[in-house]
């Protein structure tokens, strides 16, 4: 049994930690009933109730959502352009967010799939932040796809 200013009380039936608790009109809370025997404390249930969902929402500021970003590119994308991307996702692995990157492929080049491999593989050799693979390389109708999130 605990009061409400933290002091130990000692071992205490229930009858007289309601009677405690009524007299000093307080609210007998169970702190940990798992234990021999249970400890209780004698504490304002509002008040606890308040601090909890205070703590909580400080809690759930402090986790930050991972977004997934997108970066796109295609067999016939030039060097330059290439290196621009890889900085970007860099950037955003940097950021602690995940990279879905994508290489579209249009008509003939459909037929390049090998391709379309390749470029991919080679553009997640060229990032130099490390990171692991989220989901390995996927084909869909319009290219291939992988995801990518910071280690």
């Amino acid at each position: 049994m605990i009061d409400e200013k933290g002091k130990s009380l000692g071992e205490i039936s229930n009858t007289e930690a309601l009677e405690i608790a009524k007299g000093r009109e307080l609210d007998l809370v169970e702190v940990s009933p798992k234990t021999q025997p249970p400890v209780c404390r004698i504490t304002d249930y509002g008040k606890l109730q308040y601090q909890r969902n205070k703590q909580e929402r400080v809690s759930k500021t402090k986790q930050r959502k991972v977004e997934t970003k997108g970066i796109r590119i295609g067999i016939r994308t030039d060097e330059h352009d290439i290196v621009f991307k890889k900085n970007q996702a860099e950037k955003f692995l940097k950021k602690g967010n995940k990279v879905k990157i994508e290489i579209r492929l249009r008509g003939r080049e459909k037929a390049h799939q090998d391709l379309a491999r390749e470029s991919l593989n080679n553009f997640t050799k060229r990032i130099e932040t490390p990171y692991r693979i989220d989901e390995d390389v996927k084909k869909f109708p319009q290219g291939f796809n992988i995801v990518i999130a910071p280690e």
